[in-house]
């Protein structure tokens, strides 16, 4: 049984996270859905509250990110305009939906994302340290690919010098 604070299954909402721009984004027919309301609907209050959602909170995407995303999540392939939502255009929107569903699904995408920051910023010393080793081998493919080449000139049998005929 989900606790009462649980009205969808977390990994129901890291799923629909993505990163386009360099942005953690969720997309508009993603959050209409979690919504239980039509995407139509949703962008229409977005449309009527426009100040409060400036590009760093929510942009459109191109068709070539469309296509792209669309291998994913099938439903956008033939969509004309899909909007993506940054963590803060999320959290904006709890100011235009004003039902308790709305309220409830705010509350779980923020810890979701929230979830998200704390597993990238663990990972980061985790980034750190393959850097150091890759740049580590790097130097020693150098030294290895020197001592192959040693090897080989070694290997090499030198042509005897043949003696000329005669006198």
């Amino acid at each position: 049984m989900k606790p009462k604070s649980e009205i969808v299954p977390k990994e129901l909402i890291e799923n629909r996270i993505f990163v386009i721009r360099g942005h953690k984004v969720m997309l508009g027919p993603d959050l209409a859905e979690l919504y239980r309301v039509e995407t139509r609907a949703l962008m229409q209050g977005v449309k009527r509250n426009r100040e409060r959602f400036p590009l760093d909170f929510m942009f459109a995407l191109t068709r070539p990110e469309i296509l792209r995303i669309s291998q994913i999540v099938i439903s956008l392939k033939y969509s004309k305009s899909v909007y993506a939502f940054t963590e803060q255009g999320v959290a904006m929107l709890s100011g235009i939906l004003n039902s308790t569903r709305a309220v409830q699904m705010n509350i779980a995408i923020m810890r979701a994302f929230v979830k998200l920051r704390e597993i990238l910023s663990t990972h980061k010393e985790l980034v750190l340290q393959l850097r150091k080793l890759e740049m580590k081998v790097e130097n020693h493919d150098g030294e290895i690919r020197a001592i192959f080449e040693a090897i080989r000139q070694l290997m090499i049998v030198p042509e005897k010098p043949k003696r000329p005929i005669g006198f």
